[in-house]
């Protein structure tokens, strides 16, 4: 298991599952084969399966130990959850994510906080886990921190459209006591804090990290893909408002773009870590070596 360090503040990923994903076209409309080919030597083998042709995509969270707390952000997709709209991930009884953690040395009982950048399914399923036939919060003494408008929007897709992952991720959590609903600039402290991204989902929230004059950003589903670096105007298959997605990527790799800031890329295939370098107009993605 191997930690940066951004400051005071250690990071390490818990991958659940990495595989090749889908074809860029079903991906980003825009991704033709004829569209993706000047980029093809920069993404295979790591971004880019040459066998499949597909993306390849991490589900993972992000570990965070700061000097007075252990946080998560995000929680992949879980054990035994419906998916109803995803039946690839259903019904997994895989021991992968939990026994990363206890690699990591950390047990679910020392968890502070959970963050969770949106509320889809591939980001929240280990806030819970099914014991004796009930969902129970999975980090019993975290505080879980979830954006007041984020919340709404996945209750509204629960009662529109029957999907199943706020009753069996979000639901329990609040009748354990254990949820916060925050503005989406709340701070834990001066180390850890949400910054707003929205479009993706209308309450979507990278979670910034800083000490000692260093920083990082983890980011969620803002961006899924160093192919979206060159094309920040790209949107993936399930942005929800895609006119701000494109505005929110592009002003967030505008900021971040030849800064120190370390990028801790939600979706981007391993070591997901690096910086946003500027190509001209549009940017491309340099990664750590390490992570």
């Amino acid at each position: 298991m191997h930690w940066l360090q951004i400051g005071n503040i250690a990071v390490t990923r818990i991958i659940e599952i990495e595989e090749p994903f889908l074809v860029p076209d079903k991906m980003f409309a825009e991704a033709t084969p004829e569209a993706i080919a000047p980029y093809r030597s920069s993404l295979e083998p790591r971004a880019l399966c040459p066998q499949t042709g597909k993306l390849i995509l991490p589900i993972q969270s992000y570990l965070i130990r700061t000097e007075r707390h252990l946080a998560l952000v995000d929680t992949c997709v879980g054990n035994h959850k419906s998916l109803a709209g995803f039946k690839r991930w259903a019904g997994r009884d895989d021991p992968t994510y939990l026994s990363a953690l206890s690699a990591a040395g950390v047990a679910p009982e020392e968890i502070d906080f959970v963050f969770c950048t949106h509320l889809h399914l591939d980001h929240c399923g280990w806030h819970t886990e099914l014991r004796d036939g009930r969902w129970h919060p999975t980090f019993p003494n975290a505080r879980y921190i979830f954006a007041k408008e984020e919340y709404a929007y996945a209750e509204r897709q629960y009662r529109e459209r029957g999907d199943p992952v706020f009753v069996e991720n979000v639901v329990p959590v609040m009748e354990a006591g254990r949820g916060v609903l925050v503005d989406t600039d709340y701070a834990v402290d001066d180390t850890l804090y949400l910054e707003s991204t929205p479009g993706h989902t209308p309450g979507h929230c990278a979670v910034k990290l800083k000490s000692r004059a260093e920083s990082g950003v983890v980011t969620g589903d803002l961006i899924h893909s160093p192919l979206q670096c060159p094309h920040p105007e790209w949107n993936f298959l399930f942005d929800d408002q895609p006119t701000l997605a494109r505005t929110t990527r592009r002003r967030f790799l505008e900021r971040y773009a030849d800064t120190s800031t370390l990028i801790l890329a939600t979706h981007f295939p391993s070591p997901s870590v690096g910086w946003f370098r500027s190509a001209g107009d549009a940017f491309r993605y340099e990664y750590r070596d390490e992570l």
